[in-house]
């Protein structure tokens, strides 16, 4: 195989996520919520490691025909954004009433000027900005079934961290803390789809892995930005 036949099948893999996220959307019209967050499992764990795939066979160069990170942003506003806004909105027991409208239009307004902000990445390749990765967000959500004031106030503070000099640590591209940040990012995929294999049942242990590795990947670049006097 040749290496831009190898790239060409990067990008080919790359846009199975539009697949997952159409898969997935399918599923939450009909309210099947463990079904809609495995295929965005799935998609999450394409998008960890086709940005690998493509460093190593330069797509750039070997197959510029195709804008990879274009794709990439697409998909992940799909999978990221789009789809939890509608399911947050969509679940009976979560946003009641005008809470719901609230949610969705916070988060798809601000996430969408996010996704094309030139300024999103950081020197060591982590994010500026919290990176509008609100399927974790609603994941969690839909396991731990907060009051709705909760999850509207969380959906206010991260949809204004996007904008805030705060950096978040990139699961592989940041090589700070990469040996804890790897397995920590692998670990919340590997709960999130226990989660919802087992239907986010409430006695779930998977419900506390998914805590624990959220508050690490949420906080860890903040607390670099502490201890290392760090600025983006």
């Amino acid at each position: 195989m040749t290496l831009r036949t190898k790239a060409l099948a990067v990008h080919l893999f790359t846009a199975t996520g539009a697949v997952f996220a159409m898969l997935a959307l399918l599923a939450a019209v009909e309210e099947k919520w463990s079904l809609m967050f495995l295929w965005l499992v799935i998609a999450f764990f394409v998008d960890g490691i086709d940005g690998p795939l493509a460093r190593k066979y330069d797509v750039k160069t070997n197959a510029p025909e195709f804008d990879g990170v274009l794709l990439d942003l697409i998909i992940d506003y799909l999978t990221y954004v789009f789809i939890p806004a509608y399911a947050l909105f969509k679940h009976p027991d979560l946003l009641p009433g005008w809470t719901g409208w609230v949610a969705i239009i916070v988060i798809t307004f601000a996430a969408a000027l996010y996704f094309c902000d030139t300024r999103m990445k950081t020197r060591d390749y982590s994010f500026s900005g919290f990176p509008g990765c609100f399927n974790m967000l609603v994941l969690v959500m839909f396991a731990l079934k907060p009051d709705y004031w909760v999850i509207l106030v969380i959906v206010a503070l991260l949809s204004a961290a996007m904008f805030l000099p705060i950096k978040f640590v990139h699961p592989v591209r940041t090589e700070r803390w990469r040996n804890v940040t790897l397995p920590m990012a692998l670990a919340w995929t590997a709960f999130a789809g226990w989660a919802a294999w087992v239907d986010f049942h409430p006695q779930s242990w998977a419900h506390w892995g998914l805590m624990i590795t959220s508050v690490y990947l949420l906080g860890a670049g903040a607390l670099q930005q502490v201890m290392y006097r760090e600025k983006l």
